[in-house]
């Protein structure tokens, strides 16, 4: 059995007893659990021929809390011993909460399925971030570097000079992991988020942090924007590599916040997206983040500023 990551470019799999990158506290993990699996014989996934069944395996670990998620994904829900397994796996490993089984049985490069079963434990691990409380699921988006997160997430904040009677706007809220923080700091928030179960898991972290000047809207952003009953003075954006989709771009010139923040993981989208918001706004500053030490990859946080009043 094989388990590591992909060779870039390609599919094939490099494999790995520990990780020089990731947190070192999830390396015994990686190398025994890899045993367990040979020793049970479960027969590993195929891409090519679409047979076989275990596909990936997904480690978590809350940086603050230290809890873990072992997260099996399968192209198929039965696989013999896995309770057991399981249930070794949460006696063998202190803070490991749970072990659960995603299903994913189409022919995609998709790495989850739509279903998610906690086979033993908890169904999600907790984790601090800027001073409250975060549940996190296996399948849930959040950001791995905890440090410089919280690092920019502090920019940001300086950089908005927050006064308390703002409205704010997180577009691509996901769980709430900036929505929150700063929630404290304006009158209201909003977060959007096109996965309704990212948006139930963003209440229940609101709950958990007793946060109740937010509005969470499941839907698209490009949908939920426009048809906000107020104009907001801050609309924060963080979407996903490929950047705002055109309609979002054309719902912020039409309603004209008088700050954007954009978080971006991709400068190339980051830099297409800005240049078409400039019809309205002036990019006042941006700031790089090195959420992944060793890579290639850099996040930047783009602060605008509207250069003219809306019409």
């Amino acid at each position: 059995v094989q388990i590591g990551y992909y060779q870039k470019g390609s599919h094939q799999i490099v494999n790995l007893n520990q990780c020089p990158i990731q947190d070192a506290r999830l390396d015994p993990l990686l190398a025994e659990v890899k045993q367990d699996i040979q020793q049970r014989g479960w027969s590993i996934y195929n891409e090519t021929k679409h047979q076989g069944k275990l596909r990936h395996l997904g480690l978590r670990i809350g940086r603050r809390t230290g809890e873990m998620l072992l997260t099996l994904v399968s192209k198929e829900s039965q696989i013999e011993g896995l309770e057991e397994q399981a249930a070794q796996w949460l006696e063998r490993y202190s803070s490991l909460v749970g072990v659960c089984l995603n299903v994913n049985p189409d022919r995609t490069n998709a790495i989850f399925g739509q279903e998610t079963d906690c086979i033993a434990g908890k169904p999600s691990l907790q984790e601090e971030f800027a001073g409250l409380k975060f549940q996190i699921q296996p399948t849930t988006f959040f950001q791995v570097n905890t440090e410089q997160a919280e690092a920019l997430l502090q920019f940001i904040t300086a950089e908005l000079s927050l006064q308390g009677h703002e409205i704010l706007v997180d577009a691509y809220c996901g769980v709430g992991t900036l929505t929150l923080p700063l929630a404290k700091q304006v009158r209201q928030a909003i977060g959007i988020e096109i996965q309704s179960a990212a948006i139930e898991q963003a209440k229940i972290n609101a709950a958990l942090n007793q946060i109740t000047n937010i509005d969470f809207q499941a839907g698209a952003v490009e949908q939920r924007l426009p048809s906000l009953p107020m104009t907001p003075d801050i609309v924060l954006l963080d979407p996903p590599r490929k950047g705002c989709d055109r309609s979002v771009i054309n719902a912020l010139l039409a309603i004209q916040p008088a700050q954007i923040v954009y978080v971006s993981c991709n400068p190339s989208t980051l830099a297409r997206d800005l240049k078409q918001l400039s019809e309205a706004y002036d990019l006042t500053l941006v700031q790089p983040a090195d959420f992944f030490p060793q890579t290639a990859h850099v996040e930047c946080a783009a602060l605008l500023t509207r250069h003219h009043s809306p019409a």
